[in-house]
């Protein structure tokens, strides 16, 4: 499997690359990054054929969607696939200060959740503008849900539904200025109360179908492929856990799953394969998903990525995992080589 591998998205136009590129480390993503480098990460993903960019207008508040439309500004518009978010207005604030929310240098703008109809038009308008496109092909709703918003999901998810954040999202596909809907969120129980609310045609779902945890699989992933709702698969490395760091669900990993990340990566180990290609790899053996988005810090790291996302590793791996009850029994997984 390669990079540059296409996957259909069953209810739309659309194919994306097999990998894409998470556009969060372009918006300074824990660390700054200087327009330079930003736009090599970018050039260096076209190099290897991916084809696929999610970026959304909260990664560095506003940032990243601008340095992603200005290095694809030259390419041509239908070779690649972009999705953006809605969700969060991003508005003129010059006390915005350096690393907030984990925003290295965010621009002097401060997001305010609006999930209602005039918000999803006018999010969508301004991504437009900053990315300087006439369209975006996907257009997820960004970070609704119990864990971003605790007690106060009942309110945005009534905006979404009665004050007409889903019907925002309908018509801009209908009218063409979206190909394909759906959500972009870290909980997948979110995407199945969205399922019965909206038709929706995707979901890009963060750290919870991976190598580390596949709790989503029955309750979600087997419905979409039932229904052809695709899923993009965000958070690979489960904020970095998978990746070598300390790091899960975006905070300091508890000393439980460290262990039994270890106990993945010494499976790894005994058949000479890096836990970070069997990461990146794991997910996309289900028939729901279509894509699997890494974000980089560096070229070199994403040279590194596509790597590992192309290295053959031994069916042993995966039946090692299994036998050891490391991966559900019951996901699919890749054929070894």
């Amino acid at each position: 499997m390669q990079a540059y591998d296409k996957r259909s998205l069953p209810r739309s136009s659309l194919s994306l690359s097999s990998l894409g590129l998470g556009c969060a480390q372009l918006g300074g993503l824990y660390q700054a990054m200087d327009e330079a480098e930003a736009r090599a990460i970018v050039d260096t993903a076209w190099d290897l054929g991916i084809r696929y960019f999610d970026t959304a207008p909260y990664y560095g508040y506003t940032l990243s969607e601008r340095r992603l439309g200005a290095a694809l500004r030259e390419r041509p518009r239908d070779g690649y696939v972009v999705s953006t978010k809605v969700g969060r207005l991003l508005l003129p604030d010059p006390g915005v200060q350096p690393g907030e929310n984990g925003w290295a240098e965010p621009l002097p703008f401060r997001p305010l959740f609006d999930y209602s109809y005039d918000g999803v038009m006018r999010s969508h308008e301004d991504s437009l503008q900053r990315l300087g496109m006439d369209r975006v092909d996907i257009l997820y709703v960004h970070d609704i849900g119990q864990a971003t918003h605790g007690e106060r999901h009942a309110h945005y998810w009534d905006q979404l539904t009665h004050g007409g954040g889903f019907r925002a999202l309908a018509r801009l596909r209908e009218e063409g200025s979206v190909a394909a809907i759906g959500l972009g969120v870290n909980e997948w129980e979110v995407v199945v109360q969205a399922m019965q609310a909206c038709d929706i045609d995707c979901a890009l779902l963060a750290g919870r179908y991976t190598l580390l945890e596949q709790a989503s699989m029955a309750p979600l992933l087997d419905r979409c492929v039932e229904r052809g709702i695709g899923i993009v698969i965000g958070g690979p490395f489960n904020s970095g856990i998978l990746a070598g760091t300390r790091k899960f669900n975006y905070e300091d990993a508890p000393a439980e799953i460290v262990e039994r990340v270890e106990a993945i990566a010494a499976a790894c180990a005994r058949v000479g394969a890096p836990i970070q290609a069997a990461a990146l790899q794991f997910p996309m053996a289900h028939p729901a998903v279509v894509s699997c988005i890494a974000g980089a810090q560096s070229p070199a790291q994403l040279r590194q990525n596509a790597a590992w996302f192309a290295q053959p590793l031994p069916a042993a791996l995966w039946e090692s995992l299994v036998q050891a009850g490391m991966v559900d029994s019951r996901a699919p997984t890749p054929h070894g080589t």
